[in-house]
């Protein structure tokens, strides 16, 4: 366990700021904003903003007042956050990303949730987080070897937490860290106390009972994400297929990167016009740090890769572990509890009529509010 401290090159920032000035910008086809992509105007703004009022040392700052940590897990380096709480009976949570997401997606929850005392909660709801960066995303990354897919990032977050001394500690995530957390419930129930989700994807098995009690809401929500994919899934299919032939551009242009991302913060949350109305704008951007100054566009697209291309195909497994699930309205892949019933061990289901694919992000008082009430009944 080593250490961390953030310090980018002032070189590097020039750069940055230098590409970002030089960009060649496209024509674009008149229609409806964002029914094409990402609008020319609104990301030229963004850009500009960018360049010119984002303050990248403040947020280093910032993160730098968070302990930080590498480690080295199965020939690949692991960073992650290590939030101590000064409460002794806090209960260790590991608390998983997904893409286009990072560990700035918690920087707002983990005063509340390691330190409640201070915020007005009760001590007891305490915790010591454990925040990694999945490898081959932003300080875990770039990795130079194919095979991390779901089972082999949750294995390494059981090593993780077996080198940091939790015998007993709970998993929560959303988008790919939903899977992972699930994967580490399933692996390591001898030491999961419990899985709290964000996102779950829930399917129809094709069994003709199951599809006879769906009710008519739960037909509607699976509609909406049916209707969604195909407009909204264009990413994944080339991350699937070719990740390193995109990754080529959003490695070389930060617009390009920016662009690839602010797309599905649009997309994905409770936003009525741009990505800002549900997300703090310098919050956005450094995220977007994070895979620029990575360099982590390729190796991030790979985990679809590594996931659409499995060793072997362990088929449906059921997480047995007490698991709770907080719905956010704004969520186009919103899960259907009866359907989630199948393979999980449901004890908590909470919906809320706001809020987004990027929970913690949106909706900080809400997540804080679901993860204490679910761990609670836990310790």
């Amino acid at each position: 366990m080593r250490p961390y401290r953030l310090r980018v090159a002032d070189a590097d920032l020039a750069d940055l700021r230098r590409r970002l000035a030089e960009t060649r910008w496209l024509v674009e086809v008149p229609d409806t904003p964002w029914r094409r992509g990402v609008p020319l105007r609104y990301l030229k703004g963004l850009v500009e903003y960018w360049r010119t009022g984002y303050d990248w040392r403040r947020q280093e700052a910032r993160l730098n007042e968070i302990p930080q940590f590498t480690t080295s897990i199965d020939g690949a380096t692991v960073h992650f956050l290590h939030v101590r709480s000064p409460e002794p009976g806090a209960l260790p949570l590991v608390v998983t990303h997904g893409w286009p997401g990072s560990i700035v997606e918690f920087l707002d929850v983990l005063g509340p949730l390691h330190d409640p005392r201070r915020y007005g909660g009760d001590p007891a709801d305490a915790f010591h987080l454990v925040v990694p960066s999945i490898p081959g995303f932003g300080f875990s990354g770039p990795l130079t070897e194919p095979g991390w897919d779901v089972g082999r990032v949750a294995r390494a977050w059981a090593e993780l937490t077996r080198r940091l001394g939790y015998r007993r500690y709970g998993a929560q995530g959303g988008d790919w860290g939903h899977a992972i957390s699930r994967e580490l419930g399933i692996l390591d129930p001898a030491h999961v106390v419990g899985v709290h989700l964000n996102t779950l994807l829930t399917l129809p098995s094709g069994d003709p009972a199951e599809e006879a009690a769906l009710t008519e809401a739960d037909r509607a929500r699976l509609d909406r994400l049916f209707r969604a994919e195909p407009e909204m899934s264009g990413y994944a299919r080339i991350q699937r297929t070719r990740p390193q032939t995109l990754a080529y551009a959003l490695t070389d242009s930060p617009v390009g990167q920016l662009g690839s991302i602010v797309e599905e913060f649009k997309e994905w949350t409770d936003s009525a016009d741009v990505p800002e109305d549900a997300v703090d704008r310098d919050l956005l951007l450094t995220n977007v740090m994070l895979y620029w100054l990575t360099g982590t566009a390729g190796s991030s697209a790979n985990y679809y890769y590594e996931v659409a291309h499995p060793a072997a195909d362990p088929g449906p497994r059921r997480l047995t572990v007490p698991t709770g699930v907080a719905v956010f309205g704004a969520d186009v892949a919103a899960p259907v509890r009866r359907l989630a019933e199948r393979d999980n061990n449901i004890v908590h289901w909470t919906e809320y009529d706001r809020g987004g694919h990027f929970a913690a992000l949106e909706e900080p008082d809400l997540f804080v509010t679901d993860v204490r009430t679910f761990f609670g009944a836990l310790r």
